[in-house]
This record gives structure tokens, C-alpha cells and sequence, in this order.
């Protein structure tokens, strides 16, 4: 049986975990507005909904939802309202003379949950992680292995995560958000927007 092929699967985990996204905007934005704590729970959602991914793509389910694209669809269409609604609530921020319209996710469980739900909604780690499994590990590959591999993926791509939770909650940068809140949750309204619509027009069938 071919051997596992680490390298790439632990190279485009970091790749796709480091790269601008939903996941990364919300771990900096939370993290800035909110403080380290909050973005460490928004991270160990995102961590989460990785791994409910992951764990999708290994059992199979993955290709499953590809032989059944509609499911895929809505969850495109899901994750993109979600992200347009972000994007809305921090032009909302932008144009308020106080920090009130950035009071959603207050509540600890409300940081972790919505990590969870902005990873879920995004169709693009399911397509990753359905290739990366095509790809990195060899057909035969036992349940042992697999479990292995869906492990140190998470493992990988979650530090990413965190290490942008601490990054964006350090009070350098805490200090530059209050002193530009108008400014940031502009660039955050921009990008939030952007990456909605190229979730909305994501082609998820060639």
C-alpha cells in the first residue's frame, strides 16, 4: 500500500488554515473588538467545525455531497448570507459613534458557537478537505490511519487559528483598533462582503 503523503497534506492544511477567509477575518475581528479570551473561544469553534469536516471527508460523506450538490448549495448559499450579515453589522459599526453595534457574540458561548457555525457554512473546507483525502491518502488506507491523519491535520490547522487569535488580541494592535475602530470595521465591512460574494458565486461543479 502507498505510504501517506505528509508533506502535501500538512503543507495545504497550513496553506488553506494561514490564507485571508472567513475563518481568519473572524478570529482578527473578534480579536481586536473583543480580547484574546473571545478570540480563542471564536478559534476552538472554527477548530471544531474543521474537524466536523475533516471527520466528513474520511468517512466518505464528503463525496456524498459532491454526488449530491444541492446539499453543498445551500450550505454556499448559508455561509454567504452569513458573511454578508457580518459584513452589515460591521458597516454598522463603522458608521456608530459608539462600540454598541459591536456588541453581537457577547456571550462566551456565543464566540464558540458562532466559530462553529462560520465554519460550517462555508462550503470551501469540505471541497479541501474531499481533495486532500483523494489526494494525500492512498485508497485502503485503514481506519487507524485515517483517524491519524484527521487528528494532525486539526492539530495543524488549529494553531493556525490560534496563533492568529493571539496576534490580533495583543494590545498593540488593540490599541490601533480603538484608536481606528471607523477604519478597521470599514476594511472589515469590505472584506467580509468581498469574500461573501465569491462564496455566493463559488462554482462548486465544474
Amino acid at each position: 500500500m502507498d505510504e501517506l503523503n505528509w508533506p502535501l497534506m500538512l503543507g495545504a492544511g497550513i496553506v488553506a488554515s494561514a490564507s485571508p477567509g472567513p475563518a481568519t477575518l473572524g478570529i482578527a475581528g473578534i480579536s481586536m473588538r473583543h480580547g484574546r479570551p473571545a478570540g480563542l473561544l471564536l478559534a476552538a469553534g472554527i477548530i471544531t467545525g474543521s474537524y466536523i469536516w475533516s471527520i466528513t471527508a474520511a468517512l466518505g460523506v464528503g463525496a456524498i455531497l459532491m454526488a449530491h450538490v444541492w446539499i453543498l448549495e445551500a450550505v454556499r448559499y448559508c455561509g454567504a448570507a452569513y458573511l454578508l450579515y457580518l459584513a452589515f453589522r460591521s458597516l454598522r459599526a463603522a458608521m456608530s459613534d459608539t462600540h454598541a453595534a459591536m456588541a453581537e457574540m457577547n456571550a462566551p458561548h456565543g464566540y464558540f458557537t458562532a466559530g462553529v457555525m462560520l465554519h460550517l457554512t462555508n462550503p470551501k473546507p469540505v471541497l479541501f478537505f474531499g481533495t486532500l483525502f483523494s489526494i494525500g491518502v492512498p485508497a485502503g488506507t485503514g481506519a487507524a490511519d485515517l483517524a491519524l491523519v484527521v487528528l494532525v491535520v486539526g492539530l495543524c490547522n488549529g494553531s493556525i487559528f490560534i496563533a492568529y487569535a493571539l496576534l490580533f488580541s495583543n494590545t498593540v494592535l488593540a490599541r490601533l483598533y480603538a484608536g481606528a475602530r471607523r477604519w478597521f470595521e470599514s476594511v472589515f465591512a469590505l472584506l467580509f462582503g468581498v469574500t461573501g460574494l465569491k462564496i455566493l458565486t463559488l462554482k462548486l461543479t465544474q
